[in-house]
C-alpha cells in the first residue's frame, strides 16, 4: 500500500509538470535593479496566461477521487489499509517538517526573484494572484472541513477532510510552476517535490487519510489555476475602468455633453410618401 501511496502522489507532481518546457536561464542582476524591474515593469499576465479552462480538469478529478471516500467503499478501504501499514511499520513516527515545506515553493519564488531570476509576472500581479489562490483554497477548505466533519486518523478532531497543509503546499507548487516553469522544468519539479513531501508527511503523522491528501492537492492546484485564469479579466476590467475615468476627466466639457447625447435619423414610408424621421435624446 505504501508503494501505491508514493506512486500516486508522485504522479500528481509529474502530471502537473508534464506541460512545462525548459527555456533560457535568466540573467542575474543586482537586487536594486531587480526590484525596480519587478515593481515598475508593465505586467504581462494576459500575454503569457498558462491556465486554460481545460487545465482545471485534472485537479477536479483529484478532488472527486478524494470526495468519493464518503460513499465509495474501495477508496475508504484503501485509506484504512495505508493507515494500518504506517501504524505497523512506523508506530512512533512524529516529525513535522511539512509545517515548513508547505510554504517553501512560495518563499523560493520571491527569494529567487531577489537574485535576478524573474517570474512571469511582476511583484504586484503575482502577489494578487497568489492571494486569490490562497483565499479560494482557504475558504473552501474551512467550509468543507466543517461540513464533512471527518475524524482524523489520530482521532484528535473532526477536521480531517481535506488536508489544509497539502492544499497550501500545492497552491505554492503550482504558483512556482506558473511563474518559473517556463525558465526550467526544474523549478516546477522542486515546487511539486516539496508539495508531495508535505502530503506524504501528513499521512505518516496520522494527521490525514490518503484521500484527504489527494483532495487537498487537487484543491490547491485548482485554486491556483483558477486564479491565473480569472485574474487577467479582473485586471483588465479594473484597468479599463481606470483609463475610461481618466480619459473622461480630461475631456472638454462640451465634448462630454456631446457624448451624453444620442440621435438617430431613419427613413419612413407612409401612405405612398417617402420621408425622414429624426430623433434626439438629451
Amino acid at each position: 500500500m505504501k508503494k501505491i501511496l508514493y506512486i500516486i502522489l508522485c504522479f500528481i507532481g509529474f502530471e502537473a509538470n508534464a506541460q512545462k518546457s525548459p527555456a533560457d536561464t535568466a540573467k542575474k542582476v543586482n537586487i536594486a535593479d531587480t526590484l525596480k524591474k519587478d515593481l515598475l515593469t508593465a505586467p504581462d499576465t494576459v500575454k503569457h496566461l498558462h491556465s486554460k479552462a481545460w487545465a482545471l480538469v485534472p485537479p477536479a478529478v483529484l478532488i472527486a477521487y478524494g470526495s468519493s471516500n464518503f460513499f465509495f467503499h474501495p477508496v475508504r478501504n484503501l485509506d484504512v489499509s495505508i493507515n494500518n501499514d504506517i501504524n505497523q511499520d512506523h508506530p512512533n513516527f512524529r516529525h513535522h517538517p511539512e509545517n515548513y515545506f508547505q510554504y517553501t515553493p512560495v518563499a523560493l519564488v520571491y527569494g529567487l526573484n531577489l537574485v535576478g531570476i524573474h517570474g512571469k509576472n511582476t511583484f504586484i500581479d503575482r502577489t494578487i494572484i497568489f492571494a486569490m489562490a490562497e483565499g479560494m483554497m482557504g475558504v473552501t477548505t474551512l467550509a468543507v472541513k466543517k461540513a464533512t466533519h471527518r475524524l482524523r486518523p489520530d482521532r484528535s478532531d473532526y477536521y480531517s477532510f481535506p488536508s489544509g497543509h497539502t492544499g497550501n503546499a500545492f497552491v505554492g507548487a503550482e504558483f512556482m510552476s506558473q511563474e518559473l516553469g517556463d525558465k526550467s522544468i526544474g523549478y516546477s519539479a522542486i515546487g511539486y517535490g516539496f508539495a508531495t513531501a508535505t502530503g506524504i508527511l501528513r499521512i505518516y503523522n496520522r494527521d490525514h487519510w490518503f484521500s484527504d491528501v489527494i483532495a487537498g492537492a487537487g484543491l490547491g492546484i485548482l485554486s491556483t489555476k483558477a486564479a491565473y485564469l480569472l485574474y487577467p479579466f479582473i485586471r483588465n476590467r479594473l484597468f479599463k475602468a481606470g483609463r475610461d475615468k481618466e480619459n473622461n476627466r480630461d475631456m472638454p466639457q462640451e465634448l462630454k455633453k456631446q457624448q451624453n447625447h444620442s440621435s438617430i435619423l431613419l427613413p419612413t414610408y407612409q401612405n405612398g410618401a417617402l420621408g425622414l424621421q429624426f430623433a434626439m435624446q438629451l
